[in-house]
């Protein structure tokens, strides 16, 4: 792949059941002997550079990937050839599954840092599910979250809105990193606010406002990419529409 680091065997010590986002990624559940026969289809981690890509638009799908360490975006780009973000993945999640209907990756995913994933060839995970009814469950639990994925996100586009969509996102953010045991109150956003702007569908200076408002609220601080929740509850409630600021 021309926008990746093969990591040599050496470095391949770490198996699935070792992984420290084990508890997270497709493996859960499974049993020892079962992680054992989905380590034996990752031959070769991959290492991707902040900002080159892992997969494009219209590739074939060859792989899922589950990302070890790093965050990614993923992208469509529209007719009029602008980027809309349409995700921001982290260590424990998947990427690839939008090429399972079309055997075509529908967006691009590319690195926000420099990043780790563990590909697993689809048809032999394909295959290997079909035995193993454990793994078919997660594969049907990772595409049904896609789906739960799609229609939050359609929820916060419609009914939110700019401060309430940009507190949706910094807590959903928090509670992700919260559950990979990372601080939910004090984290790095990896993304740029055009992206996150793109992501929320608001202009770059709706963002900028609406992070002075959140600050003027005391219930965030965001320092350059520096964030520091004050008040998770009262950030629920605005996204809940208790707290309402002046509609822009």
């Amino acid at each position: 792949m021309p926008d990746t680091q093969p990591i040599s065997v050496q470095h391949l010590k770490s198996a699935c059941a070792q992984c420290s986002v084990v508890e997270l990624c497709l493996p859960i559940s499974l049993s020892s002997q079962e992680v054992d026969r989905l380590d034996d289809l990752i031959v070769q981690r991959f290492r991707v550079k902040k900002g080159a890509a892992l997969y494009r638009a219209g590739d074939p799908l060859r792989s899922l990937y589950a990302i070890r360490i790093g965050s990614f975006k993923t992208s469509i780009v529209s007719v009029d050839g602008r980027e809309q973000v349409t995700g921001f993945q982290i260590p424990g999640e998947m990427l690839g599954l939008d090429a399972i209907s079309a055997d075509e990756h529908a967006c691009s995913a590319v690195a926000l840092e420099d990043s780790e994933v563990c590909p697993m060839h689809f048809a032999q995970l394909e295959k290997l599910a079909q035995t193993l009814p454990s793994l078919q469950h997660n594969l049907n639990r990772l595409l049904s979250r896609e789906i739960v994925r799609d229609h939050s996100m359609l929820m916060l586009l419609g009914n939110m809105n700019a401060d309430e969509r940009l507190a949706a996102f910094l807590l959903n953010l928090s509670q992700r990193l919260s559950v990979r045991g990372y601080s939910g109150t004090r984290f790095v956003l990896k993304m740029r606010r055009e992206e996150i702007g793109s992501y929320l569908g608001l202009r770059l200076e709706t963002v900028c406002r609406s992070i002075a408002h959140l600050r003027d609220l005391r219930l965030v601080t965001i320092n350059s990419r520096n964030v520091e929740i004050h008040d998770l509850c009262g950030l629920t409630q605005l996204v809940a529409g208790c707290h309402r600021p002046p509609t822009l």
